[in-house]
């Protein structure tokens, strides 16, 4: 996957700017007139902002540096956004009513919307949308054309699940799919479901209306104690295995919200009793995590059943045995490792960035096939690289040694994945940064903390020396795809770990720091021809262990993005519990104390 990307050589006179505008997780993504992705990268990374909430997609100080890198010969630039900038009437009316401003989110006397939300929660994400919306590309005409004055702006705009849908589609192998788009909300509803063949998206449905299963997830986070605006869901998919289904829960949360075909409801006679009966169950912040367990295993549980349905329902009207899934509910690993065993769908393909920060490509790629129908954008004989985002270079090392006082640093162009291989052996967790970050949520081995997996103890020593966050939590193994089938039950790829998948019960005890409470492990699958560095690395500490794998996490503390510039790094180095950072060839380690 890694060798799909190039940069701009100078050739190329149009590019293709898509950002996504979504009040969470804002991104921009540039494309050139032949449909290569030239960066693709989530704005929180720049502005080490947690899901960049209200941020712009095109931050000011950084949109030249991006021009000059990724378009210095662009003649015409075509902006792109991920919403329609024509809104739906229910918004305009209560726009034009006062209930998007900040007194308006508690006026009284507006009917509740039929929704496991509370109205202030959706008024305000509508608030904050129509807001981006407004301001979509204002940094980035003004940095064009000041520097570049003579290149010709255009703009167009893309219903928000398509944008979703281009992502899915053309960022996979497949020739022809079914595709679903499950999140919280669109420009109509939450959900769309597409045809996919010939270089063609065509949809077959999309809902109207306030049934969400992305609200109904949302909820769930709440209700178990956590909070959804920080992207907390992740929490209640960790905490699940915990817990036990609980059959008053069950029946509560199935009388709220029901789906039939391609259709997702919520009960308008029952919803809100249940809603209220489920409040008394909620977990407050400060209770024992425990209390929350059965909760989050039945939240689950029940999510998978609707998901489950709709997508069987998918693979009958289309007669598909391939299936690209997006939008936020995608990023439900737990789920997508059952979908197989669920549905009649036999390869599953799932894109780095399915959230909305992956839309920003969609829109770019949407653009580009409108004035290029006929341009082929996924002939590919493999899924596209994530590895599209800012490099760390050596010009940044170059200085650090420079004025460097304290830090042991070594320069090993043609042994730096045998000595990181060697130090994970002896248990030393490392920082590994290589090349170009990744394009979505997780860590794929460009913006990794890397440690040995044989030891369930491990788990808790990085939760307690470096990620600072819930010991319920689980890590992931990035694991060579020759020897995964050895290790995992019903195996079949995940290269950006995106499935969970049940690890064989004879190795479950050789891998305890991976192995998650239930028997699982959310795993990434490593390829020589994905990530070549990567997989070497693997394959060194497989000859030193006999494990094909290692502990994988993403490079951060809880609450901050994955690092992003050589100071983050340092940063997290220094303030925590990593014995070791590498940043491409330099190995860095702290002084000793005799």
């Amino acid at each position: 996957m890694a060798g799909d990307t190039k940069k701009c050589a100078g050739s190329a006179v149009k590019y293709y700017i898509g950002l996504c505008v979504t009040y969470h997780d804002p991104a921009l993504a540039i494309v050139d007139d032949k449909g290569n992705v030239l960066f693709a990268e989530a704005t929180e990374r720049y502005l080490q902002n947690k899901r960049g909430l209200n941020g712009a997609a095109d931050p000011l100080l950084r949109v030249k540096e991006l021009l000059a890198q990724y378009c210095p010969s662009a003649e015409e630039i075509v902006i792109a956004i991920n919403w329609q900038r024509k809104r739906p009437l229910y918004e305009n009316v209560i726009s034009a009513l006062g209930g998007l401003t900040a007194t308006g989110l508690t006026k009284v006397g507006i009917k509740r919307l039929r929704s496991p939300l509370d109205n202030y929660q959706l008024h305000h994400m509508i608030a904050s949308q129509r807001n981006n919306i407004t301001s979509a590309g204002l940094n980035l005409v003004r940095i064009i054309t000041e520097y570049y004055p003579h290149c010709k702006v255009s703009h167009v705009d893309f219903d928000h699940h398509l944008t979703h849908a281009a992502t899915a589609c053309y960022s996979s192998s497949f020739s022809e799919a079914a595709c679903a788009v499950i999140d919280s909300f669109g420009e109509k509803g939450s959900m769309a479901f597409y045809s996919f063949k010939d270089q063609k998206i065509d949809c077959l449905y999309e809902t109207k209306g306030s049934g969400s299963l992305g609200f109904y997830y949302m909820k769930v986070t709440e209700l178990c104690g956590f909070d959804w605006l920080k992207g907390e869901e992740w929490k209640v998919m960790g905490l699940a295995p915990y817990g036990k289904l609980n059959p008053e829960l069950y029946a509560l949360l199935k009388s709220t919200i029901s789906v039939q075909a391609f259709n997702c409801s919520h009960d308008s006679k029952s919803l809100f009793s249940s809603i209220d009966a489920l409040a008394s169950f909620k977990r407050h912040e400060q209770s024992p995590i425990e209390q929350a367990a059965d909760f989050a295993f039945t939240g689950q549980y029940f999510f998978a059943e609707l998901m489950a349905k709709l997508l069987q329902h998918l693979q009958q009207v289309t007669g598909s045995k391939n299936l690209t899934l997006g939008g936020g509910c995608a990023l439900n690993s737990a789920f997508n490792g059952q979908i197989k065993s669920l549905t009649h769908f036999e390869n599953i393909f799932i894109p780095s960035a399915p959230a909305d920060d992956g839309t920003a490509l969609g829109a770019a790629w949407l653009a580009l096939h409108h004035d290029q129908p006929l341009l082929p954008l996924n002939t590919k004989n493999r899924p596209l690289s994530p590895y599209l985002g800012t490099e760390i270079n050596n010009v940044d090392m170059e200085k650090l040694i420079e004025h460097n006082r304290c830090l042991d640093i070594q320069y090993l162009p043609d042994s730096i994945c045998e000595m990181t291989a060697e130090l994970l052996a002896k248990g030393k967790l490392i920082g590994w940064i290589q090349g170009r970050a990744e394009y979505g949520p997780r860590a794929l081995g460009h913006r990794s903390i890397l440690a040995d997996p044989r030891q369930a103890a491990t788990k808790d020593k990085i939760n307690q020396k470096i990620k600072y966050r819930e010991i319920f939590r689980p890590f992931a193994p990035s694991i060579l795809h020759q020897y995964a089938d050895e290790y995992f039950e019903n195996y079949h790829e995940s290269p950006y770990m995106d499935k969970t998948l049940l690890i064989r019960d004879a190795m479950q005890r050789k891998v305890g720091a991976i192995c998650h409470v239930d028997g699982t492990g959310r795993l990434q699958t490593v390829k020589q021809e994905w990530n070549p560095r990567f997989y070497r690395l693997i394959n060194h500490f497989y000859q030193h262990t006999q494990i094909p794998m290692v502990l994988n996490t993403s490079f951060n503390v809880m609450g901050k993005p994955l690092v992003h510039s050589l100071n983050d790094a340092l940063s997290v180095f220094l303030t925590t519990g990593l014995d070791a950072l590498v940043v491409n060839d330099y190995l860095i380690t702290k002084p000793r104390h005799e």
